[in-house]
Order: structure tokens, then C-alpha cells, then sequence
């Protein structure tokens, strides 16, 4: 059992950054393929970002690439998404996901969700 908490939201003028955290419980972090998801008002949830379980590898939305970070602190059990020049269409509430396998979480199907921070870019 994985759990996750997210941190790290907040309300932001658009070009400014934000930088989400993702505590995770457990012994086994780094065995864990890790993803930043968000979800609009609406809307579906979203694929945002995602990391292998040593951090070499990551993968970005079209819609974020250049902008967002994602990176890992497996000696502190956390995931970090660095967001830059954000815009009112990044508003959403993002959520931490955790799997064994990183091609499910590229594809939104993962075992462990966190229960989501709030992010809202005013113009």
C-alpha cells in the first residue's frame, strides 16, 4: 500500500511558478514509477508528467513540455513538479499518482492516487 500526499498548490498570476510536492509512505519509493495528473472543472483527468522509479527517465504532456519539471527525491520519498510560466489554462486540481509500472501511468492507469492540490492562474 502507497500513499500519497500532494502540497505545494496555490493561486498564482500568470507567468509565475509553482513548485507541487508529493510525499509518498513506504519503504519501496524508488520501485515505483511516479506521475503528476490534472483535472479541470469538467473536463477529464489529464496526463501532466512522468518519472521512473531511478528518475532517468520522464515524460511530458505536449501542453507542458518546456515549462514543467518533474523530478524525485527517493531519499526523501518525493516527487516534485516545478511549474514555470503558468497560465490560466494550467487552473486544475493536480493530483500524484504511483505505479510499478511506468508505461501505466503514461497511461493513466495506476494503482495509488493522492488526493490532489488545487492550482488556479489568474490572469
Amino acid at each position: 500500500q502507497v500513499q500519497l500526499v500532494e502540497s505545494g498548490g496555490g493561486l498564482v498570476q500568470a507567468g509565475g511558478s509553482l513548485r507541487l510536492s508529493c510525499a509518498a509512505s513506504g519503504r519501496t519509493f524508488s520501485s515505483y514509477a511516479m506521475g503528476w495528473f490534472r483535472q479541470a472543472p469538467g473536463k477529464e483527468r489529464l496526463f501532466v508528467a512522468a518519472i521512473s522509479g531511478s528518475g532517468g527517465s520522464a515524460y511530458y504532456a505536449d501542453s507542458v513540455k518546456g515549462r514543467f519539471t518533474i523530478s524525485r527525491a527517493n531519499a526523501k520519498n518525493t516527487v516534485y513538479l516545478q511549474m514555470n510560466s503558468l497560465n490560466p489554462d494550467d487552473t486544475a486540481v493536480y493530483y500524484c499518482a504511483a505505479d510499478l509500472n511506468l508505461a501505466s501511468v503514461r497511461a493513466r492507469v495506476v494503482n495509488y492516487w493522492g488526493q490532489g492540490t488545487q492550482v488556479t492562474v489568474s490572469s
